[in-house]
């Protein structure tokens, strides 16, 4: 038996018209899986449909906001049963302000908050009740190694992205006894389209002198991380934070 097979199985993927997200739901449907691509913008979605189509995988698109819980409700609701959920949409860093705190404005946090916080709860929130029902579920949230590490003019974002693993923690407590697992996985700099096999440019190479693989990430390292949490082999795992980070900070 395969336990990376995930035949049957419907996996919805929030911000997959892109990055780490595409890369997942690729992968996922690659193993079998039934993929909803998740995106603001529809011609992303449609995009990412095409490339799993025209692979011989299965998928649809859900354009909405998942900070509406509106929303939220009527592409869960054109979904179908969701089985494998992918909290990824998420605001990275160079998306939002790179500020000290006492520079930021509380207009400033709000949009940080809500999706990289309230789009989390509200996804999981709607499919979460189904997962329960069918004694069968996985849950898994794209945080940051910002809120690990404690990465200095990123407090909003840090915060955001550890309340969101808080609230994996005790979720994957509520809901394991249902079959249901809970995981997170964390991040460091993550850079579509870069070759490893190409030299960074000198100042990028100083900033990566941190890292002990000393590159920056591509989705397509992510993605063989949350398949592996999205399948059978992670069966007895939950509630845990899994850094994906290229040796940014380390978990042992």
């Amino acid at each position: 038996m395969d336990e990376f097979d995930l035949n049957g199985r419907t996996a919805l993927v929030s911000g997959a018209g892109q990055g780490v997200g595409r890369a997942t739901a690729l992968l996922l449907a690659a193993h079998g899986a039934r993929v909803v691509v998740n995106d603001l913008v529809a011609e992303r979605a449609e995009h990412v449909v095409t490339e799993i189509r025209d692979r011989g995988g299965a998928a649809d698109s859900a354009v909405g906001d998942v900070t509406d819980p509106d929303q939220v409700g009527s592409l869960v609701a054109a979904a179908g049963p969701v089985d494998v959920l992918v909290n990824n949409a998420g605001l990275p860093p160079g998306m939002f302000q790179l500020k000290p705190f006492l520079e930021l404005e509380p207009g400033d946090w709000e949009p940080v908050i809500r999706l990289n916080l309230y789009g989390v709860l509200y996804l999981t929130r709607a499919v979460l009740g189904g997962m329960v029902e069918r004694g069968w579920g996985r849950v898994i949230t794209v945080i940051s190694d910002a809120a690990r590490a404690g990465d200095a003019r990123q407090s909003v974002y840090a915060a955001a992205k550890a309340a969101a693993a808080g609230f994996s923690r005790v979720l994957a407590s509520e809901v394991g006894r249902h079959g249901v697992t809970v995981n997170c996985v964390s991040l460091a700099s993550i850079r579509p389209g870069f070759d490893p096999s190409q030299p960074l440019p000198e100042e990028e190479a100083r900033r990566f002198r941190s890292y002990a693989i000393r590159r920056p990430g591509r989705p397509e390292d992510v993605a063989p991380m949350i398949l592996f949490l999205a399948s059978d082999a992670s069966s007895w795992i939950t509630g845990q934070v899994y850094p994906v980070n290229g040796g940014y900070t380390f978990a042992l």
